[in-house]
C-alpha cells in the first residue's frame, strides 16, 4: 500500500508498505479522506511538540471498514462509513478514570505519537470508530477539527447571551466560533489576516471583527462599555498572542488556550489576580464532542461545504505540501483524497 512519510523536517516521501494485519480489538479502515491540520504543517516544519521522525502524518480521518475482528461488539460491517477518533488512551490513568481520555497521561495521537492516516489502510481500535452513515466522507473527516472547537466551548461553560472573543480565525478558531454561537453566545473574533476575518464573517454571525494590530484592547473596551468578554479563546498557538490575551478577559472571566506553543507563557500575576481569571487548557476532544458536531452538521448549524476549501489526491501531496504550508492563510481546510 502507499503511505506518505515525513522522514525529517521539510521532507515527505511516498513509500510502499505491506498492508497492515488486523490486531485483536481493531477494524481495518480503508482511509479515504485526510484533513491537513496545523499539526501536520508544524511537524513538516520541525516545530511540533510531542513529535518524533519518521512519521506518517494525518489525524483528521474518514474511510470505510475493510475488515473487522470477529469479536466485534460495535456491530461494524465491511463498507461502513466511519470517522476516526485519533486519540488513543490507556483507559487506566487518572484522566481516563475521570472520563477525560482526551488528556490521558499516556495519550498517543495518530499522526503524532503513532503513524497516522496518510496511508491506504489503518488498523483502528473499535472504540475509536464512529459510524457515520448519514455523513459524507468529507464531512466525516472534519468531525475531528470541529470537535476540538466544540470541546473548548463545552469546557468553558459558555452560555446563552455571553459575549466571547475568539482570537485566531483559522480552522480551530472557526470551530470555536461556530459552537460558541451554537450555545447562544455572542461572538467577537480577532486575527491579523484580513482574508480570514472576511471568511469568519461569512462563516458565523459575529458581533464584531477586530484586527489584532489595530488597538484591539481599546476597541474591546468600547464595544463592551469597559466590561470585556466573559470568555476569551486563543486558538493561535502564537506565544505573543497567548501572553496578551489576558488583557482581553472580563473580571471574573475565563481564558481558554486552545492553540499550542512550545514556548513558556508568561503573564503578570497582579493582572491575573485582580481579574480572578479562570485559566484553562483545552486538549483534543471526546466522543461527546464528536456527537455534538455530528448533530450540528445534520442540523445544518455548521457549513461543512465552506469549511473545506481544497482537495488534493494522495499521489500529489508530496509536490503540493510546501505550497499548502506557504498558503495557509488562503485556505481553511484541505482534504487529501484516496
Amino acid at each position: 500500500m502507499k503511505a506518505v512519510v515525513c522522514t525529517k523536517p521539510q521532507d515527505l516521501q511516498i513509500v510502499d508498505r505491506p498492508k497492515p494485519t488486523l490486531p485483536p480489538g481493531h477494524a481495518l479502515v480503508r482511509i479515504q479522506r485526510v484533513g491537513i491540520c496545523g499539526t501536520d504543517f508544524h511537524a513538516f516544519q520541525g516545530n511540533q511538540p510531542y513529535f518524533t521522525y519518521p512519521r506518517i502524518l494525518g489525524h483528521e480521518l474518514s474511510g470505510t471498514i475493510e475488515t473487522v475482528d470477529a469479536a466485534n461488539p460495535r456491530g461494524l460491517e465491511p463498507d461502513d462509513r466511519v470517522a476516526i477518533i485519533p486519540y488513543l488512551h490507556c483507559g487506566q490513568c487518572i484522566a481516563c478514570r475521570r472520563g477525560k481520555p482526551n488528556c490521558c497521561t499516556h495519550l498517543e495521537v495518530l499522526g503524532v505519537h503513532r503513524d497516522g492516516g496518510m496511508q491506504e489502510y489503518l488498523p483502528v481500535p473499535w472504540d475509536h470508530l464512529v459510524k457515520v452513515p448519514d455523513l459524507s466522507l468529507d464531512q466525516a473527516a472534519i468531525l475531528e477539527p470541529l470537535s476540538i472547537g466544540a470541546h473548548a466551548v463545552r469546557r468553558s461553560k459558555v452560555d446563552s447571551g455571553d459575549l466571547v472573543l475568539v482570537i485566531g480565525a483559522g480552522p480551530i478558531g472557526l470551530a470555536v466560533m461556530a459552537f460558541a454561537h451554537h450555545r447562544g453566545a455572542r461572538v467577537i473574533t480577532m486575527d491579523i489576516d484580513e482574508r480570514r476575518l472576511a471568511f469568519a464573517q461569512s462563516w458565523c454571525p459575529l458581533e464584531a471583527v477586530l484586527h489584532a494590530e489595530d488597538r484591539p484592547e481599546d476597541r474591546l473596551a468600547a464595544i463592551t462599555q469597559g466590561d470585556y468578554p466573559t470568555a476569551v479563546f486563543d486558538a493561535t498557538g502564537n506565544i505573543q498572542s497567548m501572553r496578551r490575551s489576558l488583557y482581553y478577559v472580563a473580571h471574573g472571566g475565563t481564558l481558554v488556550f486552545v492553540g499550542l506553543s512550545q514556548d513558556a507563557i508568561q503573564m503578570p500575576d497582579p493582572e491575573f489576580h485582580k481579574r480572578e481569571v479562570t485559566l484553562m487548557g483545552s486538549r483534543n476532544a471526546t466522543l461527546e464532542d464528536f456527537a455534538t458536531v455530528r448533530q450540528a452538521i445534520l442540523d445544518q448549524s455548521v457549513s461543512t461545504h465552506s469549511y473545506i476549501t481544497a482537495t488534493v489526491p494522495l499521489g500529489e501531496i508530496i509536490h503540493e505540501f510546501q505550497g499548502l504550508v506557504d498558503g495557509q492563510t488562503h485556505m481553511i481546510k484541505t482534504l487529501i483524497t484516496l
